[in-house]
């Protein structure tokens, strides 16, 4: 989605005890004294994009990426009228891959590099920016001619610094390609990675783990213990992380090691993470390992040098003036 966002804050979490970030971007140091699961937990700074809500989980200061994952987004829900829709204009993005994610709703993603493909629910949309791409996401025209619900996740990942320069590409996963099973009772979708038995077919650049449970009340299950940095999200209702409560639309960060969901009520929750990549700058929608480059990128969009996004005649977006966000320093 076209972002005004801040760049990643590389300082390490503690090893014990929890952090608040509210969305106000404070951070608060509570507890220390002993190991807990849960090492921070995130507060989402609610986004309006003319009407339509967001709530930002990622990125946030205090906190570096969850394994390669940079950003998260929980999209709604969000009911548009008749004659209304999502209209994300034409942005450019560089260095990073995005991941749509729809539980309800549908949209139209269409690119520079003459992608056009309707994202609908269970489907893994994976948007592979590396030296650099364009693109708008917006309701289906005949979507618009009713009411319709738009509700879903969209997350980036980093690129290995040898493949931040890969060449754009697109890649759509439809819902029957991504493997599920039932694990004690519990429902589990794996996005993307190798964990609970079952391996992905999404495109990979490095450790990755990204998965959908569905827990009834009264049933649990466990994390994978040997994912290198791992955060749960509770969707729906809250949850139980061994004996530490996670409110619904919060973000853990775990201690690592092995640990217990408990589902009190029915809910949905999604693990991400994986391996680290080290540190991230973040300008706007630029995401790259050198500030050089986000320079580079945001001198190119001024010069229309990213190209027109395929099918969409709208007006792209402007670069900002300044990411009131963004930390550029080391």
């Amino acid at each position: 989605m076209d972002v005004r966002v801040s760049s990643i804050d590389d300082r390490s979490f503690p090893v014990c005890g929890k952090i608040l970030l509210d969305g106000t971007r404070n951070w608060i140091e509570t507890d220390t004294t002993m190991a807990k699961p849960i090492q921070l937990t995130i507060e989402p700074r609610e986004i309006q994009f003319d009407g339509f809500p967001v709530a930002r989980l990622l990125p946030r200061i205090g906190l570096k990426s969850v394994g390669p994952w940079l950003f998260f987004d929980h999209m709604g829900p969000h009911g548009f009228e008749a004659g209304q829709g999502l209209d994300v204009i034409p942005h450019p993005h560089i260095n990073l891959a995005t991941v749509t994610y729809l539980f309800e709703g549908e949209i139209l993603h269409r690119d520079s590099a003459h992608n056009v493909q309707r994202i609908t629910p269970g489907a893994i949309n994976l948007m592979i920016a590396g030296s650099g791409i364009a693109h708008s996401e917006r309701s289906p025209d005949a979507l618009r001619q009713s009411g319709h619900t738009i509700h879903g996740l969209q997350l980036w990942h980093g690129l290995p610094e040898d493949q931040e320069e890969a060449t754009a590409s697109f890649h759509h996963y439809p819902a029957d390609a991504i493997p599920a099973k039932t694990l004690d009772g519990v429902f589990i979708r794996l996005l993307i990675g190798d964990a609970f038995g079952l391996r992905s077919p999404v495109r990979t650049f490095a450790q990755t783990l990204y998965a959908e449970l569905h827990l009834r009340s009264g049933q649990s299950t466990a994390v994978p213990g040997d994912v290198q940095e791992l955060a749960v999200y509770a969707l729906d209702s809250k949850l139980r992380v061994d004996d530490e409560v996670l409110p619904p639309r919060r973000l853990a960060v775990l201690a690592a090691g092995s640990h217990q969901l408990y589902a009190e009520d029915q809910t949905r929750a999604v693990l991400i993470g994986g391996q680290s990549l080290g540190t991230r700058y973040m300008w706007w929608n630029f995401v790259s390992s050198r500030k050089k480059r986000i320079h580079q990128a945001m001198e190119d969009w001024k010069l229309k040098r990213f190209g027109t996004v395929y099918g969409d005649s709208g007006t792209p977006a402007l670069l900002p003036t300044s990411d009131s966000y963004a930390l550029m320093s080391d």
